[in-house]
């Protein structure tokens, strides 16, 4: 098992840079889990979004993983993990000894040994998960989970800044089209 630190500052602040530089989710949330895996020397790493709906982990982005692995069949938020609903990062440093994984068959089909969840919270409220899949059993150092967490912390600050960057355009446009040509001049002058 290792557990070396293996997030340093450098690593940190490259990851933060590609969240705080993006105003393109799909393209922050994909360099993000190609950064994680190169930088930690593992299988994986997914991003999930919760539905509240029908309270299921829907895949945002992923690196590393198979196509067959991504569309095992629906994560269940309360199944899957259930901690991280709590808020709570869940550590499974070997998958064949865990009973709260969902699909064990396939993550060892995979080639996975060992998964973290990390919780995606924006205030207070958990809207998705930070999933690392390493190809090793897998003791992850306190630093690094303390790293994630906050990288989690940010994830979820991204989402939702460019959730609502995403409503005020389509709503500026939208106004723009709905606009005579002459009161849109006017408003533009105001």
């Amino acid at each position: 098992m290792d557990t070396k630190t293996k997030i340093d500052i450098e690593t940190f602040k490259a990851v933060t840079k590609a969240i705080a530089q993006s105003d393109d989710l799909d393209i922050m949330s994909n360099h993000l889990t190609q950064l994680l895996v190169a930088a930690l020397n593992i299988k994986g790493c997914a991003i999930f979004v919760l539905n509240p709906d029908n309270q299921e982990l829907e895949l945002f982005a992923s690196f590393g993983l198979s196509a067959e692995y991504l569309i095992k069949g629906p994560l269940s938020a309360p199944r899957s993990m259930a901690e991280t609903s709590d808020e709570k990062p869940v550590i499974i440093p070997d998958v064949t000894r865990d009973k709260r994984i969902q699909y064990p068959e396939e993550a060892v089909k995979e080639g996975i040994k060992a998964i973290l969840a990390i919780p995606i919270v924006f205030l207070g409220e958990v809207i998705g998960s930070l999933r690392l899949y390493h190809h090793e059993i897998w003791d992850i150092s306190d630093q690094d989970l303390d790293s994630l967490h906050l990288l989690a912390e940010n994830i979820g600050l991204a989402m939702t800044y460019t959730r609502l960057l995403n409503a005020i355009q389509s709503i500026v446009e939208a106004i723009h089209h709905a606009l005579p040509s002459d009161l849109l001049e006017k408003c533009k002058r105001i």
